[in-house]
């Protein structure tokens, strides 16, 4: 299994790190050891003082493709779950200072918190989804599939003619402007279409 994941796409985020807005999908991965299920508490990395929340929505690929056509790239997955990207800001803003790759900020073990899927059918529009993170009580990413720049399709089609997606991977569609710091003893809550999905603790 892979985690495949799409930077800026989302434009107010992308122009909240001070990016550009891409015209093709920006992609980077996770290893499997960066999974976090059950809700399961996260436990803060000593070799960052700056991790960032990413709230995503996640697809999970139901079948193995390559070069998919984005008219059937609707087939390839069939459920949607809640995710956390959580970012090592610092070393991102390092690393991307020097024209390195992400790797150290974005792969780290359990920095990929995900929870339960949902079949997709469930869901009258896939591009209606209104999807939230509290922390501590407080709204601090708010989300809507309507604002997506690449679709889910689209995204689909994109990574499988490089890459060949196989039954089971994973693939975080981008994160909403509000993006910020975590500390130990927050409490993040993250709700798709009002239904909690994620909540666990910084410890």
């Amino acid at each position: 299994m892979k985690i495949i994941a799409i930077g800026r796409n989302y434009a107010e985020h992308a122009k909240e790190l001070n990016n550009p807005v891409p015209t093709v999908p920006v992609i980077f991965m996770k290893p499997d050891t960066a999974l976090l299920k059950d809700n399961k508490p996260f436990y803060h990395p000593d070799f960052s003082q700056d991790v960032h929340h990413e709230i995503e929505i996640v697809l999970k690929v139901c079948k193995e493709g390559k070069n998919i056509s984005e008219k059937f790239a609707a087939n390839y997955y069939d459920e949607l779950a809640l995710g956390i990207d959580f970012t090592a800001r610092d070393i991102q803003s390092r690393h991307k200072e020097k024209g390195l790759p992400w790797e150290l900020a974005k792969a780290f073990d359990n920095s990929a918190p995900v929870s339960n899927f949902i079949p997709k059918d469930k869901f009258a529009d896939l591009y209606k989804l209104n999807f939230h993170l509290d922390i501590n009580g407080e709204t601090r990413q708010q989300g809507s599939t309507t604002d997506l720049l690449f679709s889910f399709e689209k995204i689909i089609a994109f990574v499988s003619g490089y890459i060949t997606l196989k039954k089971g991977d994973l693939i975080f569609t981008g994160t909403p402007p509000g993006v910020s710091k975590v500390s130990i003893g927050d409490h993040l809550e993250g709700y798709l279409e009002n239904e909690k999905l994620l909540d666990f603790y910084i410890k």
